[in-house]
């Protein structure tokens, strides 16, 4: 199962770009990759600030066929990226709930799942942020990036597509997509 890819230079969101291609068109199932986001949330309507260099990344998807919970959804999309991060460090990744990931104790990465209905269909979009290159400073929520935990340079477009891979390899799985 292959993602198609919506490819943009500086969106207000990622989330919403995914929203908006669903209402717009008749794709069910897709990607957006921004270069830059003026307008990242975050759980609980926090803002997400999206420094360039960095992976801002939806997915979305039809829900329809699945009997997984979104608490499920959650955990597995939280594994997913987890597996992702393993793949470029040894360091111990740790979650916290209900969304972020952490390495030494400081946010690496976040992701932020919606549930829209459109056309009597029930949809997922899962928005993903990494720190790639650089990262927030935020008073009291200490932050860090790919780069600074592991001492190297690290593309970008590399990590956008291995986590492209581990999507398009596990969501035939789980929401039963063919």
């Amino acid at each position: 199962m292959k993602l198609r890819k919506f490819k943009f230079k500086k969106v207000k969101s990622t989330n919403n770009t995914a929203i908006r291609i669903i209402k717009e068109t008749k794709y069910n199932l897709g990607m957006v990759v921004a270069e830059t986001q003026v307008n990242g949330r975050g759980q609980y309507g926090r803002k997400w600030i999206s420094s360039k260099g960095n992976l801002f990344i939806s997915f979305f998807n039809e829900l329809n066929k699945t009997k997984l919970s979104i608490n499920a959804i959650t955990k597995i999309n939280c594994l997913l990226v987890k597996n992702l991060l393993s793949s470029f460090t040894s360091k111990k990744i740790l979650f916290k709930k209900p969304n972020d990931l952490l390495i030494d104790k400081k946010k690496i990465s976040g992701i932020l799942q919606e549930v829209i209905f459109v056309r009597d269909k029930k949809f997922l979009i899962t928005g993903i942020g990494i720190n790639i290159k650089n990262n927030p400073i935020i008073r009291n929520y200490p932050a860090t990036n790919l780069q600074e935990v592991t001492k190297k340079s690290i593309s970008k477009l590399i990590v956008e597509n291995k986590l492209k891979q581990l999507f398009e390899k596990n969501l035939s799985k789980l929401y039963k997509i063919k």
